[in-house]
């Protein structure tokens, strides 16, 4: 039998090939980069520090303990990437104080999940569209807002998430803005819901329980969390859309674009490795047959 006639088995368009090695070196880089962090936040003895360096060397270890556990195939592209969004949020972002030198920075990481999650989103629906044992059939168009509202989900669990901390652990998770203009009813003299809108803010003082008066010389109102909340979901929204909208066409398309194929996960199909199996075994007993003959 030629090589020719050998048909792929079905299934085989699930398994993956690619070559590993741009992802092997960046996780080596980055994690020799955190180690080297771990080590010199040991002799700085800053202990919260080195917890979120040992938090950041775990979650490294998640994509590939999916890929084996889960059966699968994270494309490399979506691997690196994802390497790197851990490495900016907890290494950069956290201990290099990237939050507080690069205001864009949060803004780019949220935007970044949003497209992320929305990749992740939409490779389980069409995993499920194509498992033939799921009666589950959605148009592309239904598809993609699946995806968009699983993005947009994570990002409100992941606010939840922030805003439990700042209230219960008094982290400050929800970073506050400095505002010079706000409105609101708790000023209407009539005690009624008509806002009153005061300009100009430049200072707020605190008054403690003791007496005491702490002017904040922020240079406005301290806007608590809000802001950062509402900026955070509104990028996330766009990353969501973004990538909903390249799913739609990729489906559409039915997986000709290059681009999506990059960004979305794919079930490894355990019976494909049957059937090669069967394959391989079919092949053997036509070559005794053969023989025999």
């Amino acid at each position: 039998m030629s090589k020719r006639n050998i048909k792929k088995p079905k299934g085989h368009e699930w398994r993956h090939v690619e070559n590993k090695r741009l992802v092997y070196t960046v996780y080596f880089v980055l994690r020799l980069s955190v180690v080297g962090m771990l080590i010199a936040q040991f002799f700085n003895q800053n202990y919260e520090n080195m917890l979120l360096c040992v938090l950041t060397l775990v979650l490294f270890m998640l994509p590939s303990a999916f890929e084996r556990r889960l059966h699968i195939d994270l494309p490399d592209t979506l691997e690196v990437i994802i390497l790197l969004f851990i490495y900016a949020a907890e290494i950069l972002g956290e201990i290099s104080d990237y939050y507080i030198e690069f205001p864009f920075w949060d803004t780019m990481l949220h935007t970044m999940n949003g497209f992320l999650c929305a990749a992740i989103g939409f490779a389980l629906v069409d995993i499920l569209n194509r498992e033939e044992t799921v009666s589950l059939h959605l148009s592309p168009f239904f598809m993609a807002v699946t995806a968009f509202c699983f993005s947009m989900t994570i990002g409100v669990l992941w606010e939840f998430f922030e805003f439990s901390m700042d209230q219960f652990l008094l982290f400050d998770m929800q970073k506050d803005t400095v505002v010079n203009t706000i409105s609101t009813v708790n000023l209407d003299p009539g005690h009624g819901t008509t806002a009153v809108v005061v300009k100009g803010i430049q200072d707020v003082i605190l008054v403690l329980d003791d007496g005491t008066q702490m002017p904040l010389g922020l240079g406005g109102y301290l806007d608590v969390g809000i802001i950062d909340t509402m900026k955070d979901l509104f990028v996330n929204f766009i990353g969501a859309v973004v990538f909903s909208t390249i799913g739609y066409f990729y489906v559409q398309g039915r997986g000709k674009g290059n681009f999506a194929t990059r960004f979305i996960p794919r079930f490894q199909h355990r019976p494909a490795a049957q059937a090669e199996k069967n394959q391989n075994v079919q092949k053997q007993e036509a070559g005794s047959e053969e023989k025999a003959e």
